[in-house]
């Protein structure tokens, strides 16, 4: 599984002999990285998933977009560019925002959306959009998402992984990312979404409340919602055995016409 970039995305391409269904593309939060994933789902048996680095994220090339539907744009040229023509989107934080987008405005491309940790507006509050805007308070940025971002219970090591892939942005791409979360806002156009779709969250997801998945499950269509206890906003590192047999099951259960 090696890195490949198309258009301005980076990413891993699992596809096991005989895989079925429709692809898995996993598009992580702001200042993210594929890594943002657990490696259980990055190379989840019998599919093919596509693990991506958003423009000016991991191993992407800057710049990154400051619009959620900037990346959407990219995504679907990637998309494009590997001849996919319907995948899941599971999208985490801001990638849910992005995975919500594209079901949207190119809903026939989409056969199903598992939308973790994320909610139909994703405001950032001010202070944090002025900080994140100053190089020399990027240190401080990074920590106070870092202490936000996990249950009580997470690792240490979790937490100073977390810290590290933040210090490896490029200057201004988290600010980008904090300035199209914030824009983002789908609330009156969340029930016009046709694919199905499942829902998870951290029980002590402070960054995305509860409030926020129970809202998204009540108005798009599927069923099935997995709230985590004690974990936070980066649920799918902190519980990645119950997020991994949750995705399973939903691929499992998505009927291609």
């Amino acid at each position: 599984m090696g890195l490949s970039i198309a258009a301005g995305v980076a990413f891993f391409d699992s596809a096991p002999e005989g895989a079925r269904g429709p692809p898995l593309v996993l598009v992580h939060g702001a200042g993210g990285t594929h890594r943002h994933w657990p490696a259980s789902l990055r190379n989840l048996p019998g599919r093919r998933v596509l693990s991506v680095d958003l423009p000016g994220h991991g191993q992407a090339p800057p710049p990154g977009e400051t619009t959620i539907e900037g990346y959407a744009q990219a995504l679907l040229a990637m998309l494009d560019a590997l001849g996919i023509e319907r995948a899941v989107l599971a999208g985490h934080s801001m990638g849910g925002a992005i995975a919500l987008t594209t079901a949207f405005d190119a809903p026939g491309r989409l056969a199903g959306l598992f939308l973790v940790g994320t909610g139909a507006r994703l405001r950032v509050a001010p202070a944090i959009l002025e900080a994140s805007a100053d190089p020399a308070r990027f240190d401080e940025v990074a920590r106070g998402l870092t202490s936000f971002a996990f249950g009580p219970g997470a690792s240490e090591p979790l937490r100073a992984e977390h810290a590290r892939s933040l210090a490896a942005l490029p200057r201004g791409i988290l600010h980008g990312d904090f300035a199209a979360c914030d824009r983002f806002d789908a609330m009156a156009r969340i029930d016009s979404v046709r694919a199905p779709a499942f829902v998870v969250v951290g029980r002590e997801d402070q960054l995305t409340p509860p409030k926020y998945s129970v809202f998204l499950r009540a108005h798009l269509p599927g069923d099935g919602m997995l709230e985590v206890p004690g974990a936070g906003h980066m649920v799918a590192l902190e519980a990645p055995d119950e997020v991994t047999a949750a995705a399973a099951s939903f691929l499992d259960r998505i009927r291609e016409p």
